[in-house]
């Protein structure tokens, strides 16, 4: 094995599991996932069947991502963050048929404790404020919190500069990074590293 699995862990077969990954206590990866690479994985999370986590996620402890659920390179799920996969869900009638997929894009941030309603897509460098609740898409770059979540205005990829645009251009005051936004959307940008 090129990963690291506690031995109070449960990697259940078929799965996938990049080289670097670190699972810890009390944790349990179910069949058909698909983790990447150099992924940090804290205790007593979840990962249910079919979801897929790209190279470099770091999920906090208590973390619950559910079947459906696919996560890009680089995201962040602070801890006690939760999906959910049906709308209406009810303990007496199935409905794995009616599962809706959530997209989380590369580099964005899911705060502690925030519900990620199904069927969304969370943009990317998107940062979701703590014990928010996300019933819709959320765009790139967008800084969104509340319950229900709304924007609040647009963040750099660095993560430190909230972006004020004038004319429709911003440079985060963190890094230098420029940004440029028409009707909402984040169309150009210019990343300093």
């Amino acid at each position: 094995m090129d990963y690291f699995v506690h031995e109070s862990s449960y990697i259940d077969q078929p799965c996938k599991i990049g080289a670097g990954t670190k699972i810890w206590h009390f944790s349990h990866i179910m069949s058909d996932c698909d983790v990447g690479k150099n992924c940090n994985i804290g205790q007593n999370v979840v990962i249910m069947p079919g979801v897929m986590i790209g190279n470099g996620v770091k999920i906090q402890n208590n973390v619950s991502i559910y079947t459906g659920v696919t996560c890009e390179d680089e995201v962040f799920l602070g801890p006690s963050c939760v999906f959910t996969n049906v709308i209406n869900p009810r303990a007496f009638i199935e409905r794995k048929n009616e599962y809706r997929p959530t997209l989380v894009k590369r580099g964005a941030s899911i705060g502690a404790n925030a519900t990620i309603v199904c069927g969304v897509t969370i943009g990317k460098y998107a940062l979701v404020g703590a014990g928010a609740v996300v019933t819709r898409d959320v765009p790139d770059f967008a800084l969104v919190y509340g319950a229900p979540a709304k924007i609040k205005g647009f963040i750099c990829r660095c993560g430190e500069g909230k972006l004020k645009f004038d004319v429709g251009n911003a440079r985060c005051l963190s890094c230098g990074s420029t940004y440029h936004i028409e009707q909402g959307v984040v169309l150009s940008v210019h990343f300093i590293d």
